[in-house]
């Protein structure tokens, strides 16, 4: 990957809704999403979506397929990977080990914290987020 690939596939996802779409689609692995799915899941309107959607295709990080009327679109795994291996050439002073990616364990039960002057919430889980086993 060259540098303004790099620069182009981070630029599209350093938008919120661009990053959630990714995200939902990298969830979604093989199966994909109709247009019409992403837009409901993600309340964004669909002209807006299909700006996204176009941002994110042209950078490389997903795929689309029309069946029909349908388009399903899919995440560009290769896309991904080639994006996360020019992030990680040259890492660590030649020793990859170090920066082998490692499966996030989920936080332990969540603590709550009670307050004398407010009502007591519930803590909420860390939303620590890991690549998808078929990316690693």
């Amino acid at each position: 990957m060259k540098l303004n690939d790099a620069v182009r596939a981070l630029t599209a996802l350093a938008q919120p809704s661009r990053l959630q779409v990714f995200q939902l689609l990298a969830a979604r692995g093989d199966l994909g999403l109709c247009a019409g799915s992403i837009s409901k899941q993600l309340k964004i309107p669909k002209p807006t979506l299909s700006f996204h959607l176009k941002e994110l295709s042209q950078a490389g990080l997903i795929d689309s397929k029309r069946d029909g009327r349908s388009i399903t679109y899919y995440l560009h795994v290769e896309g991904m990977r080639r994006l996360m291996a020019f992030l990680s050439k040259d890492c660590c002073q030649g020793r990859p080990d170090l920066c082998a990616p490692t499966r996030v364990s989920p936080p332990a039960s969540p603590t709550r914290r009670v307050s004398k002057t407010s009502p007591s919430k519930p803590a909420t889980p860390n939303n620590n987020h890991q690549l998808p086993t078929h990316l690693l």
